[in-house]
């Protein structure tokens, strides 16, 4: 672990091909069988929030003198929007999927598969290898969501308004504001600098291979994730390719697990909620006491995928503000962070 955490693992650089060669190494001397699911994905996927914000705050200012002029049909506001808003999602949906590139070459990256014997997996130990630095920091992206739902619902209240005739400037004025302000908050998804990526996810990393070390059943696979920081790539491509091989198995993805805040066991959908109690009941067996959620807006995890897909899957993790605002940036380092409670929760859902 001191030697993954000592640099960053950017998805597709020599850095995370080596941090995931030692990982496979140690896989490999625990008695599993390796094996490298290859791949290729752009790496503009993390600018889809930035353009789908710089698309709100133009909207904002084009609607400006449609909603206080009154040389057009009262319902053009909402058209033009409703078309806008369309428009964004598909190209923003795009970017992030990695259908659509923005600039930069592709890349190549790789899953790690791990399994002992011959025998079906009926449980899957997930986490994500590959770390990211951006302008803003989660906690930013985060808040950048929300204003954009808030800027979002504001250009919608006022072209509702418009249905009644022409408005004041200030409303119009103070809607496009916000827009703009949203877009420029969503710009910092942008990719800056790089992140040793401690706590995401070098301590999802720890617990999944505290797990690895620990089960003793052959029915239990590892797989590590490559470029999840960029769009949920490598377990995009490993339910794509390999669903219909793993059926009737369970998903438990391990993804920042802080020394500090509430266990979360995190669902998205029903098939997800049992399995969820009895890994909280696993968990608090371990004196690990922990609380069911569902994913918050605004974050994905590589749990989503296989949900999607129709497997009973749940992210376990542990956070608070305070390590929002260190991931995904540079100063989400090793420093002062400890891997006992990562090491704890991954020996305990071994034991389950």
């Amino acid at each position: 672990m001191g030697q993954l955490l000592a640099a960053p693992r950017e998805a597709g650089t020599p850095a995370a091909a080596a941090a995931r060669d030692l990982v496979a190494v140690h896989l490999e001397a625990l008695g599993y069988q390796v094996e490298r699911q290859r791949f290729r994905f752009t790496p503009s996927a993390p600018l889809g929030l930035p353009v789908f914000g710089a698309g709100v705050g133009f909207l904002g200012l084009v609607l400006l003198p449609v909603l206080t002029g009154g040389g057009l049909p009262a319902w053009t506001p909402l058209l033009l929007l409703s078309g806008g808003l369309v428009v964004l999602t598909l190209l923003a949906t795009g970017v992030g999927l990695g259908w659509i590139a923005i600039g930069g070459a592709p890349r190549e990256d790789a899953n790690l598969i791990a399994t002992r014997g011959s025998g079906p997996v009926r449980r899957w130990m997930v986490a994500h290898l590959d770390t990211k630095a951006q302008a803003q920091s989660m906690a930013g992206r985060l808040v950048a969501v929300w204003f954009l739902i808030v800027a979002i619902a504001a250009l919608v209240g006022l072209g509702i308004s418009r249905l009644w005739g022409p408005l004041s400037l200030l409303p119009p004025a103070i809607g496009a504001a916000l827009a703009v302000l949203a877009g420029a908050l969503a710009g910092g998804g942008r990719l800056r600098g790089g992140s040793p990526g401690a706590r995401d996810n070098g301590t999802g990393l720890a617990a999944v291979l505290a797990a690895a070390e620990a089960v003793g059943a052959s029915d239990t696979g590892i797989l590590i994730t490559g470029a999840e920081e960029f769009g949920l790539v490598g377990a995009r491509i490993f339910v794509a390719e390999r669903a219909l091989t793993i059926p009737g198995s369970v998903i438990v993805n391990l993804d920042t697990i802080d020394q500090e805040g509430q266990l979360a066991v995190v669902t998205h959908d029903a098939r997800g909620v049992e399995l969820a109690r009895q890994m909280a009941a696993a968990l608090a067996a371990a004196g690990l006491p922990s609380r069911l959620r569902r994913l918050p807006l605004g974050i994905l995890t590589d749990s989503v995928p296989f949900a999607r897909r129709g497997f009973p899957a749940v992210t376990i993790g542990r956070l608070t503000w305070r390590t929002l605002r260190l991931i995904h940036t540079p100063a989400d380092t090793a420093d002062g962070l400890s891997l006992d409670a990562a090491i704890r929760i991954g020996r305990a859902l071994a034991a389950n």
